[in-house]
């Protein structure tokens, strides 16, 4: 079956890994009959910083306050063009692929401003009623699936379970559980290509076909199981039942292994 598939992607070298895979991603994913779509925010010249120019109309013109400003924007249908479209995307979409290079343990900055800008208050957040009700499982990307595609300088060992780096499923968190999972979507297990500086065109080569496999199960493989806000388990929303995983905490307590 056709689906829509969004690709977020930030890299500025045409001729970069990261650029590469993307190239990869949309070539396959045509192939399979998909309709693709991209933000390449490099080439978009995307505004990464969020501040008072992205309110046109000001609720409160004394004071800057990024909640109640974000929401009154995307209440009154006055966010500005770019974060409208970015929106729309993502509404449009079956499915959202990140794809990008790991910069000091997190993504280039300017993802993260994409993430900033277009996940408005009574969007992304304070779905439906204002409040923290609708997330974690719930909000308004549910239904969609999501993958990150990421590039190491360092090699898979800095990133195994004693890794000097941590684990890549730590730190990327803070995205897969946060960015992703917050506003509905199902996560798939993070795809890694390490050593991106150091690769051969050999190994590039082999690269390409184990992604275009990630990208054939993008609908069936199974999700990372994080915990939903609202299946039981969080009974006030905030804090994981005592009697589940008593012995977890941290990232792994919020996940159902």
């Amino acid at each position: 079956m056709k689906k829509k598939i969004l690709i977020v992607f930030a890299h500025p070298e045409q001729r970069s890994l990261t650029r590469t895979m993307v190239n990869t991603s949309i070539e396959v994913l045509e192939k399979m009959g998909h309709e693709v779509i991209t933000s390449d925010l490099y080439a978009m010249k995307w505004k990464a910083v969020y501040d008072e120019e992205d309110f046109p109309v000001r609720a409160n013109s004394e004071r800057l306050s990024f909640i109640h400003e974000s929401g009154n924007a995307y209440a009154t249908q006055n966010q500005t063009p770019d974060v409208l479209k970015e929106q729309e995307k993502l509404l449009s979409a079956d499915a959202v692929i990140l794809q990008f290079p790991l910069w000091w343990y997190s993504m280039p900055a300017i993802l993260k401003g994409w993430i900033d800008r277009v996940y408005a208050f009574g969007f992304a957040y304070g779905y439906k009623n204002g409040t923290n009700e609708f997330r974690f499982g719930e909000g308004i990307l549910s239904g969609k699936r999501a993958i990150v595609s990421v590039y190491t300088g360092g090699p898979e060992s800095d990133y195994s379970p004693r890794g000097i780096n941590g684990p890549i499923e730590q730190l990327l968190f803070p995205l897969t559980h946060g960015a992703l999972f917050y506003p509905g979507m199902e996560v798939l297990p993070t795809h890694v290509i390490h050593s991106a500086m150091f690769i051969t065109p050999e190994e590039v080569e082999k690269a390409k076909l184990i992604w275009s496999s990630r990208l054939h199960n993008l609908f069936t493989d199974t999700p990372i199981p994080f915990r939903s806000q609202n299946g039981g388990d969080y009974p006030d929303r905030h804090v994981l039942r005592d009697d589940i995983d008593s012995e977890k905490t941290g990232i792994n307590a919020h996940i159902a292994l």
